[in-house]
C-alpha cells in the first residue's frame, strides 16, 4: 500500500496492491497499521456505501461542522468518478483550492479527504458503487455543503449542467463565500 502526497496539504492518494491470479484477484484495502503511520491520529467509525445509476450524477459538494466534522477514506468498486475536494480550512495556504483525480474500481486508488474539506464526485460511468469510511457518524444537524457550480471555485465537471443529475438539495447550496470560518 503506497501512500501519495497530494497538492492540499493533508490529502493523499493511497494505491492498495492487488493480487490475481486465475481465481480473480485479493487486496488489502485498509490497514490499520499503515494508514496510521502516513495519517496519524485516525479512527473510523462508520462505512457507507452508495449507488449512483445515471452516468453524470453529481453528488456534493459536502462536509459536515464540528463538533462532527468527517475525514473521508473513499474509493469506486464498481465503474468511475471524478472525485474533487475542496479545503475549506480557514488560514490554511490552499484555502479555497480544489483538485480533482478519477476513482474507479480499475485504478484501484483511494483519496483520503481530511475533515475541513469539501467533497463532492461525479459519475462517469453508469451504475457507480462508491464506498467510504468516515471519522464521525452523519449527523442532519451538522451536515452542510457548498454549491457543486461556485463560480469562484472554478471546478471543471466532466458534463455540463443540463447533463448533470443532481439532488433538490445540492442543486439550493450556498457558494463558499457565503460560508462563515468553520475550520
Amino acid at each position: 500500500m503506497r501512500f501519495e502526497p497530494l497538492s492540499l496539504d493533508g490529502a493523499f492518494l493511497i494505491h492498495p496492491v492487488r493480487h490475481g491470479d486465475p481465481r480473480g484477484f485479493f487486496s488489502e484495502v485498509f490497514r490499520h497499521d499503515l494508514f496510521s503511520a502516513a495519517i496519524p491520529g485516525i479512527t473510523f467509525v462508520q462505512d457507507n456505501h452508495s449507488l449512483s445509476g445515471p452516468r453524470g450524477t453529481l453528488r456534493g459538494l459536502h462536509f459536515q461542522k464540528a463538533p462532527r466534522a468527517q475525514g473521508k477514506l473513499v474509493r469506486v468498486t464498481r465503474g468511475a468518478v471524478l472525485d474533487v475536494i475542496v479545503d475549506i480550512r480557514h488560514g490554511s495556504k490552499t484555502f479555497g483550492q480544489h483538485l480533482g483525480v478519477e476513482l474507479s474500481a480499475e485504478n484501484w486508488t483511494q483519496l483520503w479527504v481530511p475533515a475541513g474539506f469539501l467533497h463532492g464526485f461525479c459519475t462517469l460511468t453508469e451504475n457507480v458503487e462508491f464506498l467510504y469510511k468516515v471519522t464521525a457518524p452523519y449527523s442532519a444537524e451538522h451536515d452542510a455543503g457548498i454549491a457543486f457550480d461556485d463560480p469562484d471555485l472554478q471546478i471543471q465537471w466532466p458534463f455540463p449542467r443540463e447533463a448533470l443529475t443532481i439532488s433538490a438539495k445540492d442543486a439550493a447550496l450556498p457558494r463558499l463565500k457565503d460560508l462563515p470560518p468553520l475550520f
